[in-house]
């Protein structure tokens, strides 16, 4: 354990070290921001409410839910890379678990991002965008409990659509396909509660909403007392489901790599 610990702090001081991106990213950020507040004060401008959610709400959901967005994908990129480039043969020899150190590095870098970019910019949100906090502790706590499970649920989904390019060479598709997915059923860009009906009863078969709509909700009040404990138990089975699956698809992909690289 302590040399994955090691592992987070190294990528923490390269983020730091190297900061160009981040502040790159940060500018994207801002922008997606003010398009997001200026697009729905203008779609509530003839309107008090929109499903019961008053502007001040939906604002409030909208920029949550993309931070958290922010926060449940990204590793699978670099294992993906890693793969395509056929230096997993060489990770693999290493005295260390591939996807362990992967998700510690990427742990690290999510720690810098949250520091150095998204607690600034949510400060900012919170002054001058007029997003609330919640309004009660417990509700605040239970939004920490699954925005946690929320990231483990897009992490690990994210790293079983890497392991596949063990055998489709190229995942590129799949990634651009996996992103439009999670943005659309997990509620991202707009909350669930304004598809319709069959849309939401699909929704909930599916584990995108483990990835930001729960906790979003819980922070928004959409979820709060009986309802809320039951979607971080759905949300901890996802996450649960995802880890075993990803071990089982990683040690079948081990024994090709064994088979084929000697």
């Amino acid at each position: 354990m302590r040399k994955y610990i090691e592992f987070a702090k190294v990528q923490m001081q390269v983020n730091s070290a190297y900061s160009a991106w981040l502040w790159a990213n940060i500018a994207s950020i801002l922008l997606r921001l003010f398009i997001a507040y200026y697009f729905w004060q203008a779609v509530y401008s003839n309107k008090s409410s929109i499903k019961g959610m008053p502007l001040d709400d939906m604002l409030t959901y909208i920029i949550v839910a993309m931070f958290m967005q922010m926060f449940v994908s990204g590793v699978g990129r670099e294992l993906s890379g890693t793969i395509r480039d056929g230096n997993v043969a060489v990770e693999l020899m290493r005295p260390y678990h591939l996807i362990s150190r992967m998700i510690a590095m990427d742990a690290g870098d999510k720690i810098v991002f949250f520091i150095r970019g998204a607690l600034p910019l949510g400060i900012f949100s919170y002054f001058f965008m007029d997003i609330s906090l919640p309004d009660t502790w417990e509700k605040g706590a239970l939004f920490l409990v699954s925005a946690a499970l929320g990231i483990f649920v897009g992490t690990f989904f994210d790293l079983l659509i890497a392991i596949l390019a063990f055998w489709t060479v190229n995942v590129w598709g799949l990634e651009v396909m996996k992103e439009a997915v999670i943005a659309f059923f997990s509620g991202a860009l707009v909350p669930l509660i304004l598809f319709p009906e069959w849309f939401q009863s699909l929704s909930l078969f599916l584990p995108f909403q483990a990835m930001v709509y729960i906790p979003v909700s819980i922070y928004t009040g959409l979820l709060s007392g009986t309802e809320a404990y039951l979607a971080i138990g759905v949300q901890l089975i996802w996450a649960v489901f995802f880890l075993w699956l990803m071990n089982v698809l990683w040690s079948i992909a081990i024994k090709k790599v064994t088979i084929f690289g000697g």
